[in-house]
């Protein structure tokens, strides 16, 4: 099944049968203004339960990343198909500098999606990465 999941009409053809996902977990959390500024690590695990939920549903691969420290709550929810990183170093642009590194290590064989808004991370970007927003990913999950 494809994490494009039913009705998703925007998964390029180009897509095999399996996406490999990097999501830049503290720009799609905080992409709504529900209060996440008051407690970052409940935010980090309430988004990163439901991105679990998610992926019990397929069996793409999915890499949560977030700014370091992430709670160990958090990140004892990765499994099966979905690994929650920390990035390496701490700072600004940290997450999104890791997440660049992947995608410099990846081979993509027009399967890698990166999960985003953050204007900066997307210019740094090679074109041939399929790119969802934040808010087309929260609709996605559900969260």
């Amino acid at each position: 099944m494809n994490g494009c999941g039913p009705g998703w009409s925007t998964c390029p053809s180009t897509y095999s049968d399996r996406v490999r996902w990097l999501i830049d977990g503290n720009n799609v959390y905080g992409s709504r203004p529900d209060g996440w500024w008051n407690d970052r690590a409940a935010a980090s695990g309430r988004f990163a339960q439901r991105v679990a939920e998610w992926c019990r549903t397929h069996d793409d691969d999915v890499t949560l990343v977030f700014d370091a420290p992430v709670p160990e709550s958090t990140l004892v929810l990765a499994g099966g198909n979905l690994a929650i990183v920390e990035a390496p170093r701490r700072g600004r642009n940290a997450a999104d500098d890791h997440i660049v590194d992947l995608v410099a290590v990846s081979v993509d064989d027009g399967g890698l999606t990166v999960v985003t808004s953050d204007r900066g991370l997307l210019q740094r970007l090679p074109g041939s990465v399929h790119v969802v927003g934040a808010g087309r990913f929260r609709a996605l999950v559900r969260y």
